[in-house]
């Protein structure tokens, strides 16, 4: 008796796979099958269709699967600020530009428009799920469900009045109730997210933590960006912005440290000792010239490290590839050493160690059976990335975001050939000038 062939949505076949899981595996000619937007089989190319046959048969000759990219930490609204106020130190950049147009134009549509605006170029750059932190999270979700991207938005908490909320109570209050509405929804996840420890005093950072334990909540907060702020603190409280929050009790594997550029060996000890997640920025913090975190160090102490690109109002550009390869060129430059990082290294810190960050590691991260699809093609047949002696070294110093071919989120396609599936780019395009006109006039 033949066996009958199960009918699944999608097959896709490609020359390799990378699957960022414990093993590190690196597949070549392999096929992901999924179903129900989930990843429920990796089989050779060679005897796939003996198995299945699929709605959709993607076939990715000299094409690289890598999971679906991580930013772990953005702020995506402030797309629409992208090249407004360039070139400036962190204080300046923030109380005398960033602050004040923010005042002048955050609301519901400001953040809902340049959401979608900071979506598009991310999954056109690979980006299948982002680490937010803004005012008005029901506008980003809501944004984010639309385009069927993976979000886990933060519920910003401030000590001083913004036009979002009055005191850090009011913040909580307004984030807490836009988690109640959105839990059930399977793309959208939440952290509270507190902005930094110098605008955030103890006894809310202390409300904060009660909340994150008894919610069981990750928490999203900048921390240890420039010498200032821990100049600033050392003097306020004679210790510095971690040692204060580890005396708080704040600190745990479920908190996602921004940052962290300057570091004390006492400071990497404690995040060593209470598992904190560490998201490096290095475009952001190179631009702004806040410094370069000491990754060496953070890696000897087996420190999870994530990827982000901050925001663009900061770094220009929502572009983890960019921040893969920058990761790898400047610490090896640094410490004068070639061998410090390897191509795989990176890669699974916009992977799985992104993901792991923000507690989606169950989920996403990797590619292996039973964890939902989100997939990235990157195209290694171009001029730029031929000849191929090893695909993942390829990927990370030849390839760019134009590479990406092919981005699938829960198993449905949203970049197809390189071009938007569900986003119509000239109406995006539109709308982006005419929020640069108003932003002209503040």
């Amino acid at each position: 008796m033949i066996n009958e062939k199960k009918f699944v949505e999608t097959v896709i076949s490609s020359s390799w796979i990378f699957t960022a899981n414990s093993d590190d595996q690196l597949l070549e000619n392999h096929c992901l099958v999924i179903d129900g937007g989930v990843i429920v089989d990796i089989v050779e190319s060679d005897s796939v269709f003996n198995i299945y046959q699929a709605n959709e048969v993607y076939q990715l000759t000299d094409q690289l699967l890598i999971p679906g990219l991580v930013n772990a930490h953005t702020h995506l609204a402030m797309s629409l600020l992208k090249g407004y106020a360039d070139d400036m130190d962190l204080s300046v950049w923030l109380n005398k530009h960033i602050w004040p147009a923010e005042k002048s134009l955050v609301s519901p549509e400001f953040v809902s428009d340049g959401s979608r605006l900071a979506m598009a170029e991310m999954l056109k750059g690979g980006i299948t799920t982002f680490n937010d932190m803004y005012f008005y999270p029901q506008a980003t979700a809501e944004v984010s469900e639309e385009v069927g991207m993976r979000a886990n938005i933060g519920l910003v908490v401030l000590d001083f009045p913004t036009v979002y909320a009055s005191d850090s109570q009011d913040y909580l209050n307004k984030g807490l109730n836009f988690r109640d509405t959105w839990r059930d929804n399977s793309l959208i996840t939440t952290s509270i997210a507190p902005h930094a420890p110098y605008s955030v005093s103890d006894e809310s950072f202390c409300m904060i933590g009660t909340y994150a334990n008894q919610l069981q909540m990750t928490i999203h907060t900048h921390l240890h960006e420039t010498e200032a702020e821990i100049l600033e603190s050392l003097k306020k409280f004679n210790m510095t912005p971690i040692q204060r929050l580890d005396k708080l009790g704040i600190l745990g594997p479920n908190v996602s440290a921004a940052h962290c550029v300057h570091l004390c060996a006492t400071d990497i000890n404690i995040l060593e000792k209470n598992q904190v997640n560490v998201i490096h920025n290095p475009s952001s913090n190179m631009k702004l010239g806040s410094g370069l975190a000491n990754i060496k160090a953070l890696c000897e102490k087996g420190v999870n490290i994530g990827l982000g690109s901050d925001s663009s109002a900061s770094n220009n550009r929502l572009d983890i590839i960019t921040e893969i390869r920058s990761t790898l060129l400047l610490h090896k430059g640094k410490n004068q050493d070639a061998e410090l990082l390897k191509p795989l290294d990176a890669i699974k810190m916009a992977t799985i160690n992104s993901a792991k960050a923000i507690g989606l590691d169950g989920k996403i991260g990797s590619i292996e059976i039973g964890k939902r699809a989100d997939i990235t093609a990157i195209n290694l047949n171009s001029i730029e990335c031929q000849p191929c002696f090893d695909p993942l070294s390829t990927f990370v110093y030849s390839a760019d975001k134009n590479s990406v071919s092919h981005v699938w989120v829960d198993g449905v396609i949203k970049v197809k050939k390189n071009l938007l599936v569900n986003i119509d780019e000239d109406k995006l395009l539109h709308n982006a000038k005419l929020w640069q006109t108003k932003i002209r006039k503040i």
